[in-house]
């Protein structure tokens, strides 16, 4: 699996840059408790224009998995309806609202929320 990373300080961006929807969230279970587990991610899926809620669901253990270690985990794509996102998972249609999604976030888990 070929992936696009960006790394910063505060988060890392994954991007998908072959063409599968299902094999990435795959992937992703995969590598992100090896090599992820103490960042805070945004999934770059815009390039995808047909995502439904079973292929949202892929997405859910490696996002249960970050959120469980105290991390984000963002799925960035704009053509999802938000009425079909379980809450479980936190899909934004920008990388800046992502990047702003993971400052609150951090800034709720030092209050202590």
């Amino acid at each position: 699996q070929i992936m696009q990373v960006t790394k910063k300080e505060t988060y890392t961006i994954l991007g998908d840059e072959e063409d599968g929807l299902k094999e990435f969230a795959s992937f992703l279970n995969f590598i992100v408790p090896k090599a992820y587990a103490k960042d805070n991610l945004i999934i770059d899926i815009l390039k995808y224009e047909d995502v439904d809620l079973p292929a949202l669901l892929n997405f859910l253990k490696p996002s249960n998995t970050q959120r469980g270690g105290g991390k984000s985990f963002v799925l960035v794509n704009n053509h999802i309806n938000p009425d079909i996102v379980p809450e479980e998972i936190m899909v934004v249609p920008t990388i800046q609202e992502a990047i702003d999604v993971i400052e609150l976030e951090e800034i709720q888990r030092d209050l202590g929320f």
